[in-house]
């Protein structure tokens, strides 16, 4: 009760900094739904639609710059395979009961007391390399505008912390590239959104989402978008966010989205890095990341109207995210489970690193106890 009243005295404010901080994630956001969009039968202005609206909500009820993001591995499994509007619908339902289920019957917390921090610091670093591997494709293809998108960021860091500016490096970056895409392939078509229409998955849609879609989103969702978003929380705004609200925040977003079209969404440890990174302090900036996306949804309506930005651009935003997360995985109590965790995650996947970091972390705390109690002779 007392933290929730804590998130109701935090004002939301609407600065520059907040604006430079709201697109911070966008780097993450819109490779994934683009790509989504290119290739299965979905519809992009009804995903950015619900992007809006929950980043708004998310905003306005945590106070704090709370990121709204795709579920990666669903992404990821869509965008290799091709799926179908049932199938992804199927994955963001069954994810939506599960976090609903368990952020209402207090499991988060009970979980959260369970899995060492080192655990989590892993997973969070795991993520960074995962991040710093994904920017470097987009600055191998597109090396031109990573590169100017990585000066402009540089130089207005090493501006703000001389104090002379405010650091909207972000804005900045996001902005050459639209006026970049604009001037190579001329002002995008508008198209304007369709009413939404109902998505509801088939038994065998469902069958297939908890066979192959679920299963490697589920621990992702657990420690990214849940433990370490919290975790992270505490470190840069020093307020708590209880594991729960959480889960239930993204059951409830994936139940009411996803029928109608809404690509499957949880929050994440990176995102809240980014945004933070660029200049988000309070939840002002998700309402005005929340425009930004009604935008896209209004006037954007088709892949080709946002493929225009250089991907240059979108790995120049990843890569200094992916050091902000990176540095605070480092606070870690055990360096081996996190290093181990951090490393299977980017050779192998983030949910065998999950598990092999948990036994790894349960082995040593085993052996810690044992030789404390063993008497001296």
């Amino acid at each position: 009760m007392q933290a929730e009243e804590s998130y109701r005295r935090r004002p939301l404010k609407f600065t520059i900094g907040e604006a430079a901080g709201s697109v911070g994630d966008f780097g993450t956001i819109l490779p994934i739904v683009l790509g989504v969009a290119l290739v299965c039968d979905v519809n992009l202005a009804h995903i950015f639609l619900f992007f809006a609206l929950w980043y708004v909500l998310s905003g306005v009820y945590y106070r704090l710059p709370i990121p709204i993001e795709p579920l990666k591995a669903v992404g990821a499994i869509a965008i290799a395979e091709g799926l179908t509007a049932g199938e992804i619908a199927g994955a963001g339902m069954i994810i939506g009961v599960i976090f609903l289920a368990l952020g209402c019957c207090g499991s988060m917390t009970w979980l959260r007391d369970r899995i060492p921090v080192p655990v989590i610091r892993g997973v969070q670093a795991g993520l960074a390399l995962m991040l710093i591997k994904t920017s470097l494709g987009f600055v191998v293809s597109d090396p031109l505008f990573a590169g100017i998108s990585i000066a402009v960021v540089v130089l207005f860091f090493l501006a703000a912390l001389r104090g002379t500016i405010k650091d909207i490096s972000a804005l900045v970056v996001l902005g050459i590239g639209i006026v970049a895409g604009v001037l190579t392939a001329g002002l995008p078509q508008v198209s304007m959104i369709a009413l939404p229409a109902l998505v509801l998955p088939d038994l065998a849609d469902l069958t297939y989402a908890a066979v192959y879609l679920v299963p490697p989103q589920f621990p992702l969702t657990l420690t990214n978008a849940i433990l370490a978003t919290a975790l992270l929380t505490h470190d840069l705004f020093k307020t708590e966010v209880e594991p729960d609200r959480l889960s239930r925040t993204i059951g409830v977003m994936n139940l009411v989205s996803v029928p109608f079209g809404g690509f499957p969404m949880c929050h994440g440890a990176g995102g809240l890095a980014a945004q933070h990174r660029f200049g988000a302090r309070t939840g002002g900036a998700n309402v005005i990341a929340g425009v930004i996306f009604l935008g896209f949804a209004l006037f954007f309506a088709s892949p080709e109207s946002l493929a225009l930005i250089p991907l240059g651009v979108f790995g120049g935003l990843l890569i200094f995210a992916a050091i902000e997360l990176g540095k605070h995985s480092l606070k870690t109590d055990s360096y081996l489970v996190t290093g181990v965790i951090a490393a299977l995650a980017l050779l192998v996947n983030i949910t065998l690193g999950f598990v092999v970091g948990l036994a790894l972390a349960y082995v040593l705390e085993a052996r810690k106890k044992k030789v404390g109690s063993t008497p001296h002779q």
